[in-house]
């Protein structure tokens, strides 16, 4: 069993004169994103790979969260739906048992309600539908390898808003 962490970034600041792709981490993304990887720690343990946009809000948000794995910094996954967040996932080292993708919305929370399989625990998705706020992670087992990776094939098992 493989597990999947859908993380959205952390709160951005919307600086005048910023394009959206350039937007940094507020205050609040910082401290939001640094307890979404405490939580990670604790309750996952160790991330064994992290596909993350280039955007640099969420290349904050890894950096700010302090999860140490090998990263790949994806153009794609910046204003991607669920193809092109499929095709990351698939594109992920086979041998990772814990993948992180650090995201945007509507995309990431998309892909987790997407994904969550006649298994999933139905409260959390509907949480994932009620709203996804930024450094939000929705939690996912998958049973089979990266590159097979389908829709409605997973187990959505938990949604955590670390505050």
């Amino acid at each position: 069993m493989r597990r999947l962490l859908l993380m959205r970034h952390g709160k951005a600041a919307w600086p005048q004169g910023v394009e959206d792709f350039e937007r940094p981490l507020a205050d609040r993304g910082h401290h939001e994103a640094g307890l979404a990887g405490d939580w990670i720690r604790e309750h996952v343990g160790t991330v064994d790979a992290v596909l993350c946009s280039s955007a640099r809000r969420t290349r904050e948000t890894l950096a700010a969260s302090g999860i140490d794995a090998p990263t790949r910094f994806l153009d794609e996954i910046y204003e991607a739906w669920t193809g092109d967040l499929l095709a990351a996932l698939r594109s992920a080292d086979p041998e990772a048992s814990t993948v992180l993708l650090v995201g945007h919305a509507p995309g990431t929370p998309g892909l987790a309600a997407r994904l969550a399989g006649d298994d999933s625990d139905p409260r959390m998705v509907d949480r994932v539908r009620a709203g996804f706020p930024t450094s939000a992670i929705a939690v996912l087992d998958v049973p089979q390898p990266w590159s097979e990776l389908e829709v409605g094939t997973a187990t959505l098992v938990d949604v955590v808003i670390a505050r």
